[in-house]
């Protein structure tokens, strides 16, 4: 795969910035950056990771994994984003299958920032829920500053892209005054990476599969190209009323498929393995699990994968 790819890895909470090449090696980011953050993004990372990607690269820190291993845990392939922005009933066949009309505007929600975990991270079904659902999406990672754009000016404040998983409570979402953000702000409720393409490399995202199996049975399988309002209009669209920052995260909607719009309803339960995947973006697959008790922030996310760090230095040499 010639797409340059960015990637984190490690503990949770102590993932390294790391840089996938054409050949599937994989080497730390270790000129200056800690992370795949708000400073990353405002530095101007092109040239850096151009610098990365081609030879030589025999004076690379070259981490003893690939892609594809689980010797390592791979966390997400960004950073806590200040804000992830939601858009809801984007693709016409999602809308039909929920009941609803398909949206004249944009539908906008929130999630924090902590929903954000890694692809291959348990996801913690809430207690006593019984409606737990999975949507596949195209997530959008924000490179520079973005407010009053037009969604001619939109491409350039792209970052780049990943695959996001906007897992969803349905009775918090509609059976509690209809407020959406409140069925999506369970934690590991974002599953995202497994690595980011840069903008650049992935000049027609408006063409990407969309898949995501349950158990093995494929429930979604749609294409970026049926939604409803495409990425440049939705950037445009959400910085006419917020400040859009390098490292923020939009997720632009989910084909159909969902559980909710099964007949009969087909919600997640423990013990659920859920496998989702787009070309050029990757696969991830994480395992439902019951919300741990006691304070979670203790509760590793990783058991899917080590969590031990990788044994590299983070200097040159």
């Amino acid at each position: 795969m010639s797409l340059r790819r960015i990637a984190r890895c490690g503990a949770f909470g102590e993932e390294l910035p790391v840089i996938i090449d054409a050949d599937d090696r994989i080497h730390l980011l270790s000129q200056g950056f800690t992370d795949i953050d708000a400073t990353f993004w405002a530095s101007g990372p092109e040239k850096l990771i151009s610098d990365f990607t081609r030879p030589p690269r025999s004076s690379r820190i070259l981490l003893p994994t690939t892609p594809d291993s689980n010797e390592v845990r791979w966390g997400a392939p960004i950073s806590r984003p200040n804000k992830i922005v939601c858009i809801g009933l984007n693709y016409r066949d999602h809308a039909e299958e929920t009941g609803m009309a398909s949206p004249e505007e944009p539908v906008v929600f929130m999630k924090p920032g902590y929903t954000v975990v890694g692809p291959n991270d348990d996801v913690w079904i809430p207690t006593g829920s019984t409606t737990t659902d999975y949507e596949v999406e195209l997530g959008v990672v924000i490179g520079a500053r973005t407010s009053m754009v037009t969604p001619a000016q939109a491409w350039s404040h792209i970052g780049g892209f990943v695959l996001t998983n906007d897992i969803s409570e349905r009775h918090w979402q509609f059976e509690h005054g209809s407020q959406w953000v409140k069925g999506k702000s369970f934690e590991t409720f974002n599953p995202t990476g497994p690595w980011l393409v840069l903008r650049d490399d992935l000049p027609n995202p408006q063409a990407l599969g969309l898949t995501l199996s349950v158990n093995g049975q494929r429930r979604q399988d749609g294409n970026t190209a049926d939604m409803i309002f495409d990425i440049s209009e939705l950037v445009s669209y959400v910085s006419r009323f917020m400040v859009l920052e390098p490292g923020d995260l939009i997720n632009t909607g989910t084909p159909a498929g969902v559980a909710f719009g099964n007949h009969p309803e087909q919600y997640l339960k423990s013990g659920d393995v859920v496998e989702a995947s787009s070309p050029a973006l990757g696969r991830q697959q994480f395992t439902c699990r019951p919300h741990p008790s006691g304070n979670a922030r203790k509760v590793s996310v990783a058991t899917n994968a080590s969590t031990a760090v990788v044994a590299v230095e983070r200097k040159q040499g």
